[in-house]
């Protein structure tokens, strides 16, 4: 893996500064395994030690083979109360809800109901923009579509100073579409990787034309009741989710914040879900075990292309202690919410971090624990 690959930041809006929490707000809740295996003392040392260093709030899970072997939480899902975070806690997941999109439409692939390689005009008849004519839905799934970028907003400064116009009307996935995702190509299709949430959007479009059925009923079909996955499902701005941590983002001033108020399901397709760390180890092991997808569909999935993105993640080489391992890797990161889904294809190996606050380098939080978790 180039250096470049190896230090990519996560890219989405409001990627907060890091900072420290006062360390009397660390807590740890102690380990509970699902399985005989223990993990490596090395590793679960390391993870311990960079939890107290940087005020890690969240949920850390490790799983080999499938099965967990590690799982452990730190600090508070609710600053003001407390509460502390647990293997239980719901997090919200942001961009990792974009790999179960992608799963979404490779099942459709896999009926025969849709072709990667066609335009989108005909899965989304009533879209009025260029791109239906001229953009793949392979271009959408890996973000070479061309389409002008539906995040306008770069920073927190800027964000707190103007707001979110995306995201803070409540807006319907219609309104999202026609107002933020038919505007003209900036670029040539399959030409340049922009990573953009409008791709995402459209192809929750596109799950609904063809099955006819909303996006969350889908998702809850075809993913979710199937794999068992009772702690995941979409956030709306109404509901009052048992167990969802609240989240807190780091401001310029490194002051933590509660999060800007939005309506969480603008994200939609790109953004919206919510999990547990423990749900998030079955998905991976469902997906990559082919139990999701066809063996083509998961081959495609996984085959990198510009910025070595596949569909739904990045995927690519990388050395470890002499080792070259495939690693899949989908980071998710709103204001506060951060999550990481980590995986090696061999040895198997699936590392989960989702967390409520913004002041962890996730990125390399994984990255260590990756060379830490290897045989």
């Amino acid at each position: 893996m180039t250096g470049a690959v190896a230090t990519k930041p996560v890219f989405w809006l409001l990627a907060a500064a890091l900072a420290w929490l006062p360390s009397a707000l660390a807590t740890a809740e102690p380990a509970r395994r699902a399985t005989a295996t223990a993990a490596p003392a090395a590793m679960e040392q390391f993870i311990a030690d960079y939890a107290k260093l940087h005020d890690f709030h969240g949920t850390i899970a490790v799983a080999r083979h499938g099965k967990r072997t590690y799982a452990r939480s730190f600090g508070f899902a609710n600053l003001a109360f407390q509460v502390p975070n647990t293997v239980d806690t719901r997090y919200k997941i942001a961009s990792i809800t974009k790999l179960f999109t992608a799963v979404l439409i490779l099942q459709l692939r896999d009926r025969g109901d849709l072709d990667l390689q066609r335009s989108i005009k005909p899965y989304l008849p009533g879209y009025a923009g260029p791109a239906g004519d001229r953009v793949t839905v392979h271009q959408l799934l890996n973000h070479t579509s061309g389409l002008d970028n539906l995040d306008k907003v770069k920073s927190a400064a800027e964000a707190i100073r103007d707001g979110l116009p995306v995201y803070q009307v409540p807006w319907t996935t219609d309104q999202l579409v026609a107002r933020f995702c038919s505007g003209p190509l900036v670029h040539p299709p399959g030409s340049t990787f922009d990573y953009n949430n409008a791709d995402y959007l459209l192809l929750g479009k596109i799950i609904e034309q063809r099955t006819g059925k909303p996006y969350e009923q889908v998702l809850q079909e075809q993913i979710l009741d199937p794999l068992r996955l009772v702690g995941t499902g979409v956030v709306h701005q109404r509901d009052v989710i048992p167990a969802l941590a609240d989240t807190y983002f780091v401001g310029d001033d490194k002051r933590v914040r509660r999060d800007l108020p939005v309506y969480p399901e603008n994200w939609y397709a790109a953004g919206a879900m919510y999990a547990t760390a423990d749900d998030l180890l079955v998905f991976a092991s469902a997906l990559f075990s082919g139990k999701l997808v066809s063996a083509a569909s998961l081959a495609l999935l996984i085959k990198p292309g510009l910025d070595d993105y596949g569909y739904g993640a990045w995927t690519y080489d990388a050395t470890i202690a002499g080792k070259r391992y495939h690693i899949i890797k989908r980071p998710g990161q709103i204001m506060g919410a951060q999550g990481q889904l980590y995986h090696m294809m061999a040895p198997e190996l699936t590392i989960v971090i989702l967390s409520n606050v913004g002041n962890t380098d996730l990125d390399d939080f994984v990255a260590q624990i990756g060379k830490r978790a290897v045989p």
